[in-house]
Protein backbone atom coordinates (compact mmCIF):
# COMPACT_ATOMS: atom_id res chain seq x y z
CA UNK A 1 0.00 0.00 0.00
CA UNK A 2 1.68 3.51 -1.01
CA UNK A 3 -0.30 7.24 -0.30
CA UNK A 4 -1.04 7.24 -3.91
CA UNK A 5 -3.24 4.00 -4.06
CA UNK A 6 -4.60 4.78 -0.33
CA UNK A 7 -5.68 7.91 -1.84
CA UNK A 8 -7.25 6.32 -4.89
CA UNK A 9 -9.06 4.09 -2.81
CA UNK A 10 -10.38 6.44 -0.16
CA UNK A 11 -11.82 8.23 -2.97
CA UNK A 12 -14.01 5.52 -4.04
CA UNK A 13 -14.94 4.67 -0.78
CA UNK A 14 -16.00 8.89 -0.49
CA UNK A 15 -17.81 8.38 -3.11
CA UNK A 16 -19.79 5.85 -2.60
CA UNK A 17 -20.75 6.09 1.19
CA UNK A 18 -22.71 8.99 0.85
CA UNK A 19 -24.29 8.02 -2.43
CA UNK A 20 -27.81 6.93 -1.52
CA UNK A 21 -28.97 5.57 -5.27
CA UNK A 22 -28.76 3.44 -6.90
CA UNK A 23 -29.74 1.27 -3.90
CA UNK A 24 -30.09 -3.07 -3.79
CA UNK A 25 -32.27 -3.52 -1.10
CA UNK A 26 -32.32 -6.36 1.54
CA UNK A 27 -35.50 -5.16 3.29
CA UNK A 28 -37.91 -6.53 5.35
CA UNK A 29 -41.28 -4.25 5.44
CA UNK A 30 -43.34 -5.25 8.60
CA UNK A 31 -46.23 -3.15 7.07
CA UNK A 32 -46.97 0.34 4.88
CA UNK A 33 -44.59 2.94 7.19
CA UNK A 34 -41.75 0.22 6.65
CA UNK A 35 -41.94 1.70 3.06
CA UNK A 36 -38.87 4.43 3.22
CA UNK A 37 -36.09 5.35 1.61
CA UNK A 38 -32.45 3.97 2.10
CA UNK A 39 -31.29 7.16 4.12
CA UNK A 40 -34.62 6.64 6.09
CA UNK A 41 -33.75 3.00 6.87
CA UNK A 42 -30.01 3.04 7.68
CA UNK A 43 -28.70 6.64 8.41
CA UNK A 44 -25.46 5.31 8.72
CA UNK A 45 -25.06 2.78 6.49
CA UNK A 46 -27.66 4.30 3.45
CA UNK A 47 -24.57 4.69 0.62
CA UNK A 48 -22.48 2.54 -1.50
CA UNK A 49 -25.32 0.10 -3.50
CA UNK A 50 -25.74 -1.70 0.07
CA UNK A 51 -26.15 -2.40 3.17
CA UNK A 52 -22.52 -4.06 3.55
CA UNK A 53 -20.85 -1.93 1.44
CA UNK A 54 -22.04 0.48 2.69
CA UNK A 55 -19.97 -0.79 6.30
CA UNK A 56 -17.01 -1.98 4.69
CA UNK A 57 -16.54 1.34 3.00
CA UNK A 58 -16.67 2.86 6.20
CA UNK A 59 -14.16 0.73 7.07
CA UNK A 60 -12.01 0.99 4.44
CA UNK A 61 -11.84 5.13 5.74
CA UNK A 62 -11.17 4.20 8.88
CA UNK A 63 -8.32 2.02 7.82
CA UNK A 64 -6.71 4.66 5.56
CA UNK A 65 -7.05 7.23 7.65
CA UNK A 66 -5.13 5.19 10.47
CA UNK A 67 -2.40 3.84 8.28
CA UNK A 68 -1.87 7.12 6.74
CA UNK A 69 -2.66 10.12 9.24
CA UNK A 70 -1.23 12.77 6.28
CA UNK A 71 -3.17 11.98 3.33
CA UNK A 72 -4.80 15.23 1.77
CA UNK A 73 -8.24 13.34 1.72
CA UNK A 74 -8.14 12.84 5.50
CA UNK A 75 -10.35 15.71 6.15
CA UNK A 76 -12.99 14.48 4.23
CA UNK A 77 -12.58 10.89 5.61
CA UNK A 78 -13.09 12.44 9.21
CA UNK A 79 -16.37 14.71 7.36
CA UNK A 80 -17.97 11.85 6.08
CA UNK A 81 -17.56 9.46 9.33
CA UNK A 82 -18.55 12.27 11.45
CA UNK A 83 -21.27 12.58 9.64
CA UNK A 84 -22.81 9.14 9.62
CA UNK A 85 -21.26 7.56 12.69
CA UNK A 86 -23.41 9.35 15.36
CA UNK A 87 -24.85 8.00 18.16
CA UNK A 88 -28.18 8.96 16.54
CA UNK A 89 -27.92 7.20 13.32
CA UNK A 90 -26.29 3.92 15.06
CA UNK A 91 -29.39 4.13 17.42
CA UNK A 92 -31.93 3.43 14.57
CA UNK A 93 -29.36 1.06 12.60
CA UNK A 94 -29.61 -0.81 15.99
CA UNK A 95 -33.56 -0.46 15.84
CA UNK A 96 -33.24 -1.99 12.39
CA UNK A 97 -32.13 -4.91 13.55
CA UNK A 98 -34.13 -5.52 16.39
CA UNK A 99 -37.27 -5.14 14.69
CA UNK A 100 -39.57 -8.11 14.02
CA UNK A 101 -38.55 -10.31 11.65
CA UNK A 102 -35.14 -9.52 10.66
CA UNK A 103 -32.78 -11.29 13.04
CA UNK A 104 -31.31 -12.90 9.71
CA UNK A 105 -30.63 -9.43 8.09
CA UNK A 106 -27.31 -8.96 6.89
CA UNK A 107 -26.15 -12.34 8.28
CA UNK A 108 -23.46 -13.31 8.44
CA UNK A 109 -21.06 -11.04 5.93
CA UNK A 110 -22.90 -7.67 6.63
CA UNK A 111 -22.00 -9.01 10.50
CA UNK A 112 -19.03 -9.49 9.67
CA UNK A 113 -18.12 -6.29 8.38
CA UNK A 114 -19.59 -4.61 10.99
CA UNK A 115 -17.26 -6.11 13.60
CA UNK A 116 -14.44 -5.51 11.63
CA UNK A 117 -15.28 -1.58 11.11
CA UNK A 118 -15.84 -1.94 14.95
CA UNK A 119 -12.12 -3.34 15.76
CA UNK A 120 -10.68 -0.98 13.12
CA UNK A 121 -11.85 2.19 15.16
CA UNK A 122 -11.14 0.90 18.38
CA UNK A 123 -7.56 0.33 16.55
CA UNK A 124 -7.01 3.99 16.11
CA UNK A 125 -6.71 5.91 19.47
CA UNK A 126 -7.60 9.45 18.56
CA UNK A 127 -10.31 11.28 19.79
CA UNK A 128 -12.33 11.22 16.61
CA UNK A 129 -12.07 7.21 16.66
CA UNK A 130 -13.20 7.12 20.09
CA UNK A 131 -16.26 9.00 19.65
CA UNK A 132 -16.97 7.30 16.48
CA UNK A 133 -16.45 3.44 18.67
CA UNK A 134 -18.96 4.95 21.34
CA UNK A 135 -21.66 5.38 18.59
CA UNK A 136 -20.45 2.26 16.96
CA UNK A 137 -20.75 0.16 20.06
CA UNK A 138 -23.87 -0.65 20.74
CA UNK A 139 -24.84 -2.36 17.67
CA UNK A 140 -21.39 -4.12 18.06
CA UNK A 141 -22.18 -5.71 21.06
CA UNK A 142 -25.57 -6.67 19.37
CA UNK A 143 -24.06 -7.91 16.29
CA UNK A 144 -21.12 -10.12 18.42
CA UNK A 145 -24.16 -11.60 21.08
CA UNK A 146 -26.16 -12.01 17.66
CA UNK A 147 -22.89 -14.41 16.31
CA UNK A 148 -22.68 -16.01 19.98
CA UNK A 149 -26.71 -16.97 19.57
CA UNK A 150 -26.64 -18.18 15.86
CA UNK A 151 -23.48 -19.80 16.10
CA UNK A 152 -24.65 -22.90 17.82
CA UNK A 153 -28.32 -23.09 15.89
CA UNK A 154 -27.03 -23.30 12.51
CA UNK A 155 -25.93 -26.71 12.16
CA UNK A 156 -24.29 -26.90 8.99
CA UNK A 157 -22.05 -24.55 7.59
CA UNK A 158 -22.95 -22.46 4.15
CA UNK A 159 -20.48 -22.73 1.28
CA UNK A 160 -21.17 -20.60 -1.09
CA UNK A 161 -18.75 -18.38 -2.71
CA UNK A 162 -20.57 -15.00 -2.32
CA UNK A 163 -22.50 -13.17 0.90
CA UNK A 164 -23.45 -16.21 2.66
CA UNK A 165 -20.18 -18.16 3.12
CA UNK A 166 -19.80 -19.28 6.47
CA UNK A 167 -15.97 -19.52 6.71
CA UNK A 168 -15.34 -15.83 5.52
CA UNK A 169 -17.78 -14.68 8.33
CA UNK A 170 -16.40 -16.30 10.63
CA UNK A 171 -12.48 -15.01 9.79
CA UNK A 172 -13.76 -11.35 10.50
CA UNK A 173 -15.02 -11.86 13.35
CA UNK A 174 -12.73 -14.39 15.23
CA UNK A 175 -10.34 -11.40 13.71
CA UNK A 176 -12.50 -8.89 15.76
CA UNK A 177 -12.78 -11.31 18.45
CA UNK A 178 -8.93 -11.38 18.85
CA UNK A 179 -8.77 -7.45 18.56
CA UNK A 180 -11.14 -6.50 21.39
CA UNK A 181 -10.54 -9.53 23.48
CA UNK A 182 -14.22 -11.11 23.33
CA UNK A 183 -13.26 -14.49 24.97
CA UNK A 184 -16.42 -16.10 24.24
CA UNK A 185 -16.94 -14.94 20.73
CA UNK A 186 -13.69 -16.32 20.26
CA UNK A 187 -13.98 -19.61 22.03
CA UNK A 188 -17.99 -20.09 20.38
CA UNK A 189 -16.40 -19.13 16.51
CA UNK A 190 -13.20 -22.00 17.33
CA UNK A 191 -15.44 -24.13 18.33
CA UNK A 192 -18.05 -24.46 15.77
CA UNK A 193 -15.15 -23.47 12.93
CA UNK A 194 -13.67 -27.00 14.41
CA UNK A 195 -17.43 -28.49 14.14
CA UNK A 196 -17.56 -27.23 10.52
CA UNK A 197 -14.00 -28.14 9.19
CA UNK A 198 -11.99 -30.21 10.91
CA UNK A 199 -12.82 -33.60 8.86
CA UNK A 200 -13.15 -31.89 5.94
CA UNK A 201 -11.10 -33.77 3.03
CA UNK A 202 -10.48 -33.05 -0.48
CA UNK A 203 -12.11 -30.27 -1.26
CA UNK A 204 -13.87 -29.76 -4.22
CA UNK A 205 -11.76 -27.06 -5.28
CA UNK A 206 -11.61 -28.07 -9.02
CA UNK A 207 -15.19 -26.93 -9.79
CA UNK A 208 -14.17 -23.53 -8.62
CA UNK A 209 -15.08 -20.79 -9.20
CA UNK A 210 -18.77 -20.07 -9.80
CA UNK A 211 -20.15 -17.64 -12.49
CA UNK A 212 -20.73 -14.59 -9.34
CA UNK A 213 -18.03 -15.77 -6.69
CA UNK A 214 -15.70 -13.08 -5.04
CA UNK A 215 -14.88 -15.74 -2.43
CA UNK A 216 -13.51 -19.12 -2.85
CA UNK A 217 -15.34 -21.33 -0.84
CA UNK A 218 -11.96 -23.46 -0.34
CA UNK A 219 -9.56 -20.44 0.50
CA UNK A 220 -11.64 -19.01 2.36
CA UNK A 221 -12.41 -22.24 4.43
CA UNK A 222 -8.58 -23.01 5.02
CA UNK A 223 -7.92 -18.84 5.69
CA UNK A 224 -10.17 -19.53 8.63
CA UNK A 225 -8.69 -23.12 9.44
CA UNK A 226 -5.31 -21.42 9.65
CA UNK A 227 -6.19 -18.71 12.49
CA UNK A 228 -7.81 -21.73 14.53
CA UNK A 229 -5.63 -24.59 14.22
CA UNK A 230 -1.88 -24.46 15.76
CA UNK A 231 0.54 -24.30 12.91
CA UNK A 232 1.45 -28.17 12.78
CA UNK A 233 -2.33 -29.24 12.83
CA UNK A 234 -2.92 -26.80 10.61
CA UNK A 235 -0.56 -28.34 7.93
CA UNK A 236 -2.04 -32.00 8.42
CA UNK A 237 -5.12 -30.50 7.76
CA UNK A 238 -4.36 -28.93 4.74
CA UNK A 239 -2.78 -31.91 2.97
CA UNK A 240 -6.23 -33.80 3.45
CA UNK A 241 -7.95 -31.06 2.55
CA UNK A 242 -6.99 -29.63 -0.53
CA UNK A 243 -4.28 -32.58 -1.20
CA UNK A 244 -3.94 -31.01 -5.15
CA UNK A 245 -4.07 -27.67 -6.59
CA UNK A 246 -6.32 -27.83 -9.48
CA UNK A 247 -5.15 -25.39 -12.21
CA UNK A 248 -8.25 -23.35 -12.41
CA UNK A 249 -7.86 -22.53 -8.56
CA UNK A 250 -4.18 -20.66 -9.50
CA UNK A 251 -5.61 -18.45 -12.18
CA UNK A 252 -7.36 -15.55 -12.05
CA UNK A 253 -10.70 -15.39 -13.64
CA UNK A 254 -11.70 -12.67 -16.01
CA UNK A 255 -15.64 -11.63 -15.29
CA UNK A 256 -16.51 -10.48 -19.42
CA UNK A 257 -18.83 -8.28 -18.07
CA UNK A 258 -18.10 -5.49 -15.64
CA UNK A 259 -21.52 -3.88 -16.02
CA UNK A 260 -23.42 -6.98 -14.45
CA UNK A 261 -23.39 -6.55 -10.67
CA UNK A 262 -22.83 -10.70 -10.35
CA UNK A 263 -20.51 -10.96 -12.98
CA UNK A 264 -17.88 -8.01 -11.67
CA UNK A 265 -17.70 -10.69 -8.26
CA UNK A 266 -14.54 -11.91 -10.01
CA UNK A 267 -12.49 -9.71 -9.73
CA UNK A 268 -13.28 -9.40 -6.30
CA UNK A 269 -12.15 -13.06 -6.80
CA UNK A 270 -9.28 -12.40 -7.33
CA UNK A 271 -8.03 -10.28 -5.18
CA UNK A 272 -10.06 -12.50 -1.91
CA UNK A 273 -8.21 -15.52 -3.32
CA UNK A 274 -4.59 -13.51 -3.23
CA UNK A 275 -4.87 -12.48 0.55
CA UNK A 276 -5.68 -16.38 1.19
CA UNK A 277 -3.00 -17.95 -0.59
CA UNK A 278 -0.68 -15.37 0.82
CA UNK A 279 -2.34 -16.33 4.82
CA UNK A 280 -2.24 -20.14 4.11
CA UNK A 281 1.25 -19.98 2.48
CA UNK A 282 2.56 -18.09 5.44
CA UNK A 283 1.04 -20.69 7.68
CA UNK A 284 2.46 -23.78 5.92
CA UNK A 285 5.74 -24.79 7.28
CA UNK A 286 8.73 -23.19 5.15
CA UNK A 287 9.71 -26.64 3.17
CA UNK A 288 6.16 -26.81 1.55
CA UNK A 289 6.12 -27.57 -1.40
CA UNK A 290 3.02 -25.77 -2.38
CA UNK A 291 4.10 -22.68 -0.76
CA UNK A 292 5.69 -21.12 -3.97
CA UNK A 293 3.29 -21.98 -5.89
CA UNK A 294 0.30 -20.58 -3.57
CA UNK A 295 2.50 -17.57 -3.43
CA UNK A 296 3.15 -17.37 -7.11
CA UNK A 297 -0.33 -17.49 -8.07
CA UNK A 298 -1.19 -15.10 -5.14
CA UNK A 299 0.87 -12.18 -7.38
CA UNK A 300 -1.07 -13.32 -10.49
CA UNK A 301 -4.44 -12.49 -8.50
CA UNK A 302 -3.19 -9.56 -6.96
CA UNK A 303 -2.24 -7.85 -10.31
CA UNK A 304 -5.13 -8.99 -11.69
CA UNK A 305 -7.25 -7.98 -8.66
CA UNK A 306 -5.66 -4.41 -8.35
CA UNK A 307 -5.73 -3.27 -12.18
CA UNK A 308 -9.14 -3.94 -12.20
CA UNK A 309 -10.18 -1.81 -8.67
CA UNK A 310 -11.73 1.59 -10.50
CA UNK A 311 -13.48 0.34 -13.70
CA UNK A 312 -15.26 3.19 -13.89
CA UNK A 313 -18.91 1.55 -13.28
CA UNK A 314 -20.07 1.63 -10.21
CA UNK A 315 -21.37 -1.68 -9.68
CA UNK A 316 -17.50 -2.62 -9.28
CA UNK A 317 -16.33 0.51 -7.87
CA UNK A 318 -18.61 0.92 -4.69
CA UNK A 319 -16.71 -1.95 -3.58
CA UNK A 320 -13.74 -3.64 -4.79
CA UNK A 321 -11.23 -0.91 -2.85
CA UNK A 322 -12.69 -2.10 0.41
CA UNK A 323 -11.15 -6.09 -0.96
CA UNK A 324 -8.02 -4.14 -2.48
CA UNK A 325 -7.42 -2.35 1.17
CA UNK A 326 -7.77 -5.62 3.04
CA UNK A 327 -4.98 -7.07 0.91
CA UNK A 328 -2.80 -4.88 0.87
CA UNK A 329 -3.15 -3.71 4.77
Amino acid sequence: MTPKLATQFSRLALAGVRREWPHSFQHLANGPADVQAPRALHPAFYGCYDWHSAVHGHWTLARLRRRFPRLSVNREIRAALDENLTAKNLATELAYFRAPGRAAFERPYGWAWLLALSAELRTAKDADSRRWVRAVRPLEDFVAASFCDWLPRQRFPVRTGVHGNTAFALTLALDHARAVRHRVLEKVIIARSRDYYAADAAAPAAWEPGGEDFLSPALAEADLMRRVLPRAEFAAWWRRFLPELPANLLAPANPGDRRDPKFVHLDGLALSRAWGMRGIAAALPAQAPERRVLLAAAERHAAAGLARVASGDYLGDHWLASFAVYLLS
